[in-house]
């Protein structure tokens, strides 16, 4: 126990640059008091003391912000920072050195009973607001970015986006898409540029079609084959 809160407690000097003391850590910090309230919540629950645990489950929800059931397995050198929001389900596995930030769920997708919530591997980033949701792992030294909706398997070193999460970087690769913010693409202006385009086509059309009845109406001529079309395709 003592082992495994040494090393919670690094995890903080190592991921976040205002940590100043041990003393401040210790009294300052809810990730790290989520940490330490839940490990005594899990042993109790391991030895079928479950009342108690999700009492002090509970407790610990109440005084951190944070919501770990007692039957999550969590491993050393995890750092929750900041920790309000953060909810972690009964069949969770969190592995070694893996960091959460705010607002991030470890959940499930429905009723269903045993592995219903997800494996993170060690070294693993769950970005704020992120939702990894069902039975399945996150590979070793994963990211998952802010705000994402994970729902399925993400394979080790590689990132994840979006809603629903999808892999833009593998073993150091980008894939798909470059998360240069500069060059996302604009899907408003893509579909205003269409829509310019189309309208433009339409008025050249009417132009046409104006200048053509124009002149059969000087020359008092038959309709032409233009008009034809025109007017047929009006029908339809």
């Amino acid at each position: 126990m003592f082992k495994t809160l040494r090393a919670d407690i690094q995890a903080v000097f190592q991921r976040d640059p205002a940590a100043r003391s041990y003393l401040e850590v210790l009294l300052c910090y809810p990730g790290l008091h989520a940490l330490i309230l839940h490990r005594i919540a899990h042993w109790l629950h391991q030895r079928n003391l479950r009342l108690i645990a999700r009492l002090i489950s509970h407790c610990n929800r109440f005084l951190t912000g944070v919501e770990i059931h007692p039957a999550a397995k969590i491993g050393k050198g995890v750092f929750i920072d900041h920790g309000m929001g953060v909810v972690i389900g009964e069949t969770a596995e969190v592995g070694d050195n893996v960091t959460i930030y705010q607002g991030a769920t470890l959940g499930g997708t429905g009723k269903e009973k045993g592995k219903r919530h997800p494996t993170i591997s060690d070294g693993v980033v769950v970005s704020a607001g992120a939702k990894v949701l069902g039975g399945f792992t996150v590979g070793e030294n994963a990211k998952i970015g802010a705000g994402a909706v994970v729902l399925k398997e993400v394979p080790p070193f590689s990132t994840v986006v979006g809603v629903p999460g999808r892999v833009v970087v593998s073993n150091g690769k980008r894939v798909g898409i470059d998360l240069d913010h500069d060059k996302l693409p604009d899907p408003t202006e893509k579909m205003m540029k269409c829509l310019l385009t189309t309208i433009a086509n339409l008025e050249n059309k009417v132009d046409k079609l104006e200048e053509e009845l124009q002149r059969l109406k000087e020359n008092g001529t038959e309709e032409s084959e233009f008009a034809k079309e025109v007017v047929s395709s009006e029908d339809i």
